[in-house]
């Protein structure tokens, strides 16, 4: 996907304009840091959702300031997610905002048929069990036999869609009905399966599907 107009300012853009950096893995596995959201969008195609609009109030010394708080999960339901959350004094430029940073927070989901019940060697579910947190809620993810689905809320069933899951035990406690933690608990455990030792079964099945 081209940018037009987009002059890179870090190394990491530089070598993505050029195209030394042709993939979001190479990007994330070069060590150098994800500052401009126009990386991002040069090496994937992504489908946003927000999760939550919520009106915050504050008060300053010239009086009640009030702010909207998006919260906003994007991904390009292939492996990649990412989640933030934006402010500002209209509704639209907090979701921008907030698809912006969520750009600059990419994580690759380690996806595979991790579950003993299938067997069938397709990456459609994560590759191993972890857990999320957030505030207090936390969440926990399980591979799942294929075609069983998304055994998920609302909230994280979206985060996990976005993410390229499509079978999945996940087990939930806390306030889950406070969207934002429960959305950043999911993606805290799909972030925690890139950081995870994979099985080397797994890995080999999905480079075999890839």
């Amino acid at each position: 996907m081209s940018n037009r107009g987009w002059e890179p300012r870090t190394r990491l853009g530089k070598l993505v304009a050029e195209e030394e950096i042709t993939s979001m893995d190479e990007a994330l596995n070069s060590g150098l840091p994800l500052k401009e959201p126009e990386i991002t969008d040069q090496l994937l195609s992504l489908e946003d959702d927000v999760l939550d609009i919520n009106m915050v109030q504050r008060m300053t010394d010239s009086g009640r300031r009030v702010k909207f708080r998006c919260v906003v999960a994007i991904g390009d339901r292939n492996g990649y997610v990412g989640y933030a959350e934006g402010r500002d004094d209209q509704v639209g430029s907090a979701i921008q905002k907030a698809i912006e940073i969520a750009k600059l927070n990419m994580v690759r989901v380690s996806r595979g048929c991790g579950s003993w019940e299938c067997g069938c060697g397709r990456p459609h579910t994560v590759a191993l069990r972890t857990d999320g947190k957030a505030g207090s809620v936390e969440v926990e993810l399980r591979p799942a036999p294929r075609g069983l689905g998304l055994a998920a809320g609302a909230t994280a069933r979206s985060v996990l869609e976005l993410a390229g899951i499509e079978d999945i035990w996940t087990n939930s406690s806390g306030k889950t009905r406070t969207t934002v933690n429960f959305a950043k608990a999911t993606f805290n455990a799909l972030k925690a399966t890139s950081e995870a030792r994979v099985p080397e079964r797994a890995i080999e099945q999905r480079e075999v599907i890839e």
